[in-house]
């Protein structure tokens, strides 16, 4: 199986896991999942990252998740698995694990507790590396790793042979264009926007696609602002952004927690009928007054970019 990595360009949806329960896969909302983000013209899927809860997922889920997807997806689209793990052992499992499905790359995050200085991971992260049987994707996510890759950090990873780009979920646009720059000097590289409230903005200033959350419940959504921004089409452009940014503030804002991105965002895909809603421990599903809340907005939202309420919805 060849499918082209360098640059992956396009939508890459980072899945959400379907749970029938916290320690179980919905193994028929798994499936309901992919088909509908494939159905909506997506480039890409990105397995077990922070959409799909992997910190709090157990080793079995994560290998049975990526062997089911990877199986079902049959190399219609690149899949790409995330790795990051506090140890550095249990990334590269996980790498193996993925390579053995049929993956076609994995995504590292820094380890999560242990703040390490900059020598240390990029230490670290050239030996994980070629240590690993997969192209390496870099993943920045300061808010939930505490520390960042920072702008030399990854100028010397780039000339690492097997890291072949890096998602950006900083948020911090002038860290973006930095990098812009950085990643331009090495062919085939990517750079992907994960804030997708950011990815016409990215895409119009040279990033090559984003990895958006939303895409699991309106792919076809973020394809078109995505084909737009990367065509230069601005007024189609800043009307899909319109549209990105009500379901936004509709869907992942509903209670006063900060998991309400993913409570939001699974209770959602629950309503129209494409998974159940379960969350891995500690989190709770949305429920009563919340639930409705969900509801109203998808109702609001553009019939024909996101799915109508269901009849009946897994729960």
């Amino acid at each position: 199986m060849t499918t082209r990595l360098q640059p992956l360009t396009g939508i890459v949806p980072p899945l959400v896991t379907p749970l029938a329960a916290p320690d179980r896969l919905d193994y028929a909302g798994l499936e309901r999942l992919i088909e509908h983000v494939l159905a909506g013209g997506v480039h890409g899927l990105f397995l077990l990252g922070t959409t799909g809860e992997a910190p709090s997922l157990a080793y079995k889920q994560r290998c049975e998740l990526i062997e089911r997807a990877c199986q079902q997806v049959a190399g219609r689209v690149p899949v790409l698995v995330g790795i990051t793990d506090t140890s550095f052992q249990e990334s590269v499992f996980i790498a193996e694990q993925a390579a053995d499905a049929g993956a076609n790359a994995v995504v590292l995050a820094p380890p999560y507790y242990f703040p390490a200085g900059q020598n240390d991971l990029f230490a670290s992260v050239a030996r994980l590396a070629q240590a690993v049987p997969l192209p390496l994707f870099l993943y920045n996510m300061p808010s939930h790793t505490k520390i960042s890759f920072e702008l030399e950090t990854v100028r010397r990873l780039m000339d690492v042979d097997n890291i072949v780009g890096i998602k950006d979920s900083s948020g911090q646009m002038v860290y973006f264009h930095k990098l812009r720059e950085l990643v331009a000097r090495r062919e085939g590289f990517s750079l992907l926007m994960g804030p997708e409230e950011l990815l016409a903005d990215a895409v119009l200033f040279g990033a090559h696609g984003g990895v958006c959350g939303g895409a699991n419940l309106a792919p076809r959504l973020y394809v078109d602002l995505y084909e737009a921004a990367a065509t230069g089409n601005l007024p189609e452009a800043r009307r899909l952004l319109q549209v990105v940014l009500r379901l936004s503030s509709s869907i992942y804002t509903v209670g006063d927690s900060q998991s309400s991105y993913l409570k939001g965002l699974k209770c959602a895909l629950s309503l129209v009928g494409l998974c159940a809603d379960s969350l891995a421990e500690p989190f709770q599903a949305f429920t009563g007054v919340q639930r409705e809340q969900i509801a109203r907005a998808l109702d609001e939202l553009p019939a024909d970019y996101v799915p109508r309420l269901a009849a009946a919805t897994p729960s």
